[in-house]
């Protein structure tokens, strides 16, 4: 200010007048607020109140802040603390700086009256000069609870995400997680990778804000260079699963089954972790890969659900349909995929056996002339025989 509030006469003059002035400070800042906001005339009527006597906390703050510029508080919490903390939650910090602006506008319209003669552009500039204080202190406020409020959303994030791969969600599952904005429209998947290194805050943020962009709903857990990502929404899952692989690291990453809910997003993680551990066992493997793609190397490992998949997914089926399938598929994967050697040994043409595989194709969604997927058929054949047909 150009004028220091600190001369003794003009500053206790120019303190008299603001204190007799402030009750029509405070009326005339509700008028305005009142005309101009809409989301103040939504509010309930005690939260209009509480906001009246923060206006009036403001006001009275900045005459004993202009009385004594060493003493006197320009902090937002000072000014809030008239009002109950629920309401701090009730307005953003948008509308905290659309009260500000508004009460330092209405002081500045009365300048000319309140001000004591010859002190009115000294005034005006202490006004702009508190305002602006009081606006940087309220965002420091708003800033500082929402590192809070990331910090204590991280948290939750990682014991929601713990629970589902222990595969043991409560019964405050759906409130956790719509405390941190899962929607829960249509169904759930789990992914898993590594990152090159342990991701710092600043990757953890970027890596959720690309979870939230790629999907309708999105979880992350980071357990050291180990990453999971829960993803949920309607549409393809896989998709948006696939656009966040430049997030991970330069290792395999495994996208595990797609389940109705979150709720059985277990069952999705155990898939993936179990396909993670197993894909050296198939080093072309692409990337990202499913989970059930890789069934024979996790039944390799003792993974019981792989084992169960095959049996009942695959062996079964062809049980069920009957006839020849199961034989021509054993005997064909026996005889290294030979169409000839099969039909020779079953007494049939090859067109037979080209008719019967394209038929198990279709029975069991592998294509047995396919290099890979007939290994899979091949492992499926071997944990129905050891199962003697059995569900595990």
């Amino acid at each position: 200010m150009t004028t220091s509030p600190g001369d003794a006469v003009a500053t206790g003059e120019m303190v008299r007048r603001l204190r007799g002035g402030s009750d029509l400070l405070t009326a005339a800042a509700l008028r305005r607020l009142d005309s101009e906001l809409g989301w103040y005339r939504a509010l309930p009527a005690e939260d209009r109140s509480w906001i009246g006597l923060v206006a009036q906390s403001g006001i009275a703050s900045f005459i004993a802040w202009y009385e004594n510029p060493g003493r006197g508080a320009y902090n937002a919490s000072e000014i809030f603390r008239a009002a109950p903390p629920e309401l701090t939650r009730s307005i953003s910090l948008q509308h905290t700086l659309q009260l500000v602006r508004i009460v330092v506008e209405v002081v500045e319209q009365h300048t000319e009256e309140l001000a004591a003669p010859g002190q009115h552009s000294a005034l005006r500039e202490a006004v702009l000069l508190y305002s602006r204080e009081v606006a940087f202190s309220a965002a420091e406020v708003y800033a500082r609870a929402a590192e809070s409020r990331g910090a204590w959303d991280a948290r939750l994030e990682a014991l929601v995400v713990d629970s589902l791969l222990r595969g043991d969600p409560d019964d405050s599952l759906h409130s956790r997680v719509a405390a941190l904005g899962w929607a829960g429209r249509g169904s759930a998947l789990v992914m898993v990778g590594t990152a090159d290194d342990p991701l710092d805050e600043v990757g953890a943020a970027e890596l959720r804000r690309a979870a939230r962009r790629a999907a309708q709903d999105a979880l992350v857990g980071i357990q050291g260079n180990r990453l999971i990502v829960v993803l949920g929404g309607e549409g393809n899952l896989r998709d948006q699963a696939g656009a966040l692989l430049p997030r991970f690291g330069s290792g395999p990453v495994v996208i595990g089954p797609e389940v109705p809910e979150l709720a059985e997003a277990g069952r999705s993680a155990r898939a993936a972790l179990s396909a993670l551990q197993a894909v050296q066992a198939w080093p072309t493997a692409p990337r990202p890969v499913l989970a059930d793609e890789l069934l024979p190397e996790r039944v390799l490992t003792g993974d019981n659900d792989a084992r169960r998949t095959l049996l009942t997914e695959v062996y079964q089926p062809l049980q069920k349909v009957g006839g020849p399938l199961l034989t021509t598929l054993s005997t064909y994967l026996n005889e290294g995929r030979s169409l000839e050697a099969t039909a020779r040994l079953l007494y049939v043409h090859p067109n037979t056996v080209r008719y019967r595989l394209r038929r198990i194709a279709t029975v069991t969604g592998w294509d047995p002339v396919d290099a890979r997927e007939g290994f899979v058929l091949q492992i499926a054949i071997a944990v129905g025989q050891l199962a003697g047909g059995v569900a595990l």
